[in-house]
């Protein structure tokens, strides 16, 4: 019984040296963070953080996942690429859940506008024109109607919205 005993431990040992040895399938961290953006799953896979939380020096998931150096080391090339949206300077980037909102994060409102983009019309918060201001692309927050200044190059901000 011992001869049989010390086979099974020597066989339980085997089988786990050979499961450490095989390559692990990558953790799929995708989810969706709140407002319905794109975001990263921590270590505890209940904690969504919003994409552009990553890689910003503080740390959101519990272990710290989201700030590790695999990670942060070669922006935005060490991302996942759900993670990042390509601006259409190839040579700019932000963060995918930066993409669709409203804002012009690329500088160049390819990230708002543009068929990469692939953004919905402007939201019932938002008024759809061509901005004269250069923070948006072309949709302005429906609170800056009727303000008195200028968002829109035909005044429809202040006439129509």
């Amino acid at each position: 019984s011992a001869l049989v005993l010390f086979v099974l431990t020597a066989a339980v040992a085997s089988a786990v040296a050979v499961l450490a040895l095989l390559p692990r399938a990558p953790v799929n961290r995708l989810c969706t963070a709140p407002n319905n953006r794109t975001g990263f799953l921590c270590d505890d896979r209940v904690t969504c953080v919003p994409a552009s939380w990553v890689c910003d020096r503080v740390s959101n998931c519990r272990n710290g996942e989201d700030e590790q150096e695999q990670l942060c080391g070669d922006l935005p090339h060490s991302l996942p690429g759900y993670l990042v949206f390509y601006c259409s300077n190839p040579r700019s980037w932000v963060y995918a859940d930066q993409r669709c909102n409203g804002m012009n994060d690329c500088g160049d409102c390819s990230d708002e506008s543009w068929s990469s983009a692939a953004c919905p019309p402007c939201g019932q918060e938002w008024w759809s024109c061509i901005p004269v201001h250069f923070e948006f692309c072309s949709c302005i927050p429906r609170r800056l109607c009727r303000d008195g200044i200028q968002h829109c190059l035909g005044w429809s901000d202040e006439f129509l919205c």
